[in-house]
């Protein structure tokens, strides 16, 4: 690169920043000019009232008003999350809308309006494990797909905490569309809680064909009444290995979520508090509204939807 070049773009990227930097000043003008003197704000931010005046007549760019475009998009997304979509996810819906948007000019919007996602925790948490019942092994093998629904389950438990002790919740979700198709929340850990889990999904499974379920070594699961419950209805049950959190690793992801997104972001002074909020992430939120990057973006329950139209069509 030349001299001549290299002070041309240099030149020209001063050129760009100074331009931000005048938007930036022009727009806390422009907020406070109902609380403040234009020409003391002007002189205290050093800008010209002439410049201010002038750069308020001019229309804006095409390209900055198709930023403020995608602005208000990015907001109402944002808002529709709760405040849980970070910029890929937007980015990811926005372009299934059918804009031909970059992710980094996603990124770029939510930082300037101070937008950003829940992020996720780096770390996994090592669990004590129990012995497996005679004749049970680990049927998924970490393959967490499915064919078609009510093939593969998962099922786990967690615990909300609340000023009046733990609420325990135990899920059951279909590994074909990642969807909750079970869930039971007591304030005491014990069978009863995730045979209630696993009935639900049962009373909601529309084929009688095998379905493998895949849990964690919890005495909950390894009792015998848990198990004969299981062969009671049809049900192949799966366990992971010893210590080996990966092994249930859809589980554990949607608790993540359902943590990051809803629970460390509350307090719940009551249980009933606690079981109405997570009832409202899981059947008014996650199963029916939040994308999922597993089912191309779809929300669960409409990924299922869509699996039932094709297959009408294909049925004689």
């Amino acid at each position: 690169m030349s001299p001549r070049d290299s002070r041309a773009g240099f030149f020209k990227r001063s050129g760009s920043v100074l331009r931000q930097d005048l938007a930036v000043r022009d727009a806390m003008i422009q907020r406070c000019r109902t609380m403040f003197p234009l020409r003391l704000m002007c002189r205290l931010l050093q800008v010209s009232p002439s410049g201010f005046y002038a750069r308020q007549r001019r229309s804006a760019s095409p390209l900055a008003q198709d930023g403020q475009r995608l602005t208000a998009a990015i907001r109402t997304l944002h808002a529709e999350s709760d405040g849980v979509y970070g910029s890929p996810k937007i980015w990811q819906i926005l372009r299934k809308q059918g804009e031909g948007c970059g992710k980094h000019r996603i990124a770029r919007l939510m930082r300037r309006e101070g937008l950003r996602g829940i992020p996720a925790p780096k770390r996994w948490k090592r669990r004590t494990s129990g012995e497996r019942p005679a004749g049970i092994t680990n049927q998924l093998a970490r393959d967490f797909t499915a064919p078609i629904p009510n093939t593969k389950w998962v099922t786990d438990i967690t615990y909300i905490p609340t000023q009046e002790g733990w609420l325990y919740l135990a899920v059951v979700l279909d590994l074909f569309s990642r969807q909750v198709i079970g869930w039971s929340m007591q304030p005491y850990l014990g069978r009863d809680l995730v045979m209630q889990a696993v009935l639900m999904a049962v009373w909601q499974r529309r084929n009688s064909k095998t379905v493998i379920l895949h849990s964690d070594r919890g005495t909950q699961y390894t009792a015998q009444e848990f198990q004969a419950f299981l062969q009671a209805h049809g049900i192949v049950s799966s366990m992971s290995g010893v210590g080996n959190c990966y092994d249930n690793a859809v589980a554990e992801s949607f608790f993540g979520l359902l943590k990051r997104e809803r629970v460390h972001r509350r307090q719940y002074a009551t249980r009933a508090e606690a079981r109405t909020d997570v009832f409202d992430y899981i059947e008014r939120f996650y199963n029916h509204r939040r994308s999922h990057s597993f089912t191309q973006g779809l929300a669960p329950r409409n990924f299922v939807e869509q699996y039932d139209q094709q297959s009408s069509l294909t049925c004689p």
